[in-house]
């Protein structure tokens, strides 16, 4: 009797994983010298969005790997995750995006940009803070996103509550007024050394005459950048 309930057990397990396995969708697309595999979890996904993401992918990826990272993977899998309750993460070769935060915004294509700046940007472990990670991808984002505009999003006016290290578009803004205001290579220096490990908080004064700290205060009293 234990052995029937197991086998019966063991089949419905089957049945389910059998089940998930043929509504996922799975597509490889090749470019050049890049391939994006995408594995759509969601048959419910709108064909466009599908679509927005592939082309804003090959649109983007290949720049940013010329750009900041020659030796960046040129194989990338998107998974559109339908358990994942976040927006989006990428790591090793791979970009997860939930497919909730498509249906909520379907039309952030450039979620994909951000994220794909993760995998150019292949820091190694302890490489730097991780408020200038999240700040230089979202920097990209708004330098070579495609339309942040349908999804939203743009770099935040200033608030003087803001500092430098809240990451993501706070840091991005502080990073795009230094390029600005001081070298307009900054951001492609700070992530060299990011990836090379050699990051450390007096590259600052080495590359703009000051120290953090004070080109904050500076750009506190004077934030108007060109965007």
């Amino acid at each position: 009797m234990n052995i029937k309930i197991l086998i019966l057990g063991l089949s419905v397990v089957l049945l389910a994983v059998n089940g998930l396995q043929a509504k996922e969708d799975k597509e490889v697309i090749t470019k050049g010298k890049y391939t994006l595999t995408l594995v759509n979890q969601d048959p419910s996904l709108n064909v466009a969005v599908k679509a927005g993401l592939i082309k804003t992918f090959f649109k983007v990826y290949p720049k940013m790997v010329k750009d900041f990272n020659k030796e960046a993977t040129k194989r990338v899998l998107v998974t559109i995750d339908t358990t994942y309750n976040g927006v989006a993460y990428a790591h090793d070769g791979k970009i997860t995006i939930a497919s909730q935060w498509l249906e909520k915004k379907p039309g952030d294509m450039d979620v994909i940009t951000h994220e794909g700046m993760h995998l150019v940007q292949a820091y190694p472990s302890g490489a730097g803070p991780g408020w200038l990670t999240e700040g230089i991808a979202d920097y990209v984002r708004y330098a070579y996103g495609v339309d942040n505009a349908s999804a939203g999003w743009a770099l935040p006016d200033f608030d003087p509550k803001h500092r430098y290290d809240n990451s993501y578009r706070i840091t991005a803004r502080f990073l795009l007024w230094i390029n600005q205001h001081y070298d307009k290579k900054f951001v492609h220096k700070m992530d060299s050394h990011m990836r090379e490990k050699t990051y450390s908080k007096e590259l600052w004064k080495t590359y703009t005459g000051k120290t953090l700290e004070d080109l904050w205060k500076e750009y506190s009293l004077n934030p108007l950048v060109k965007v």
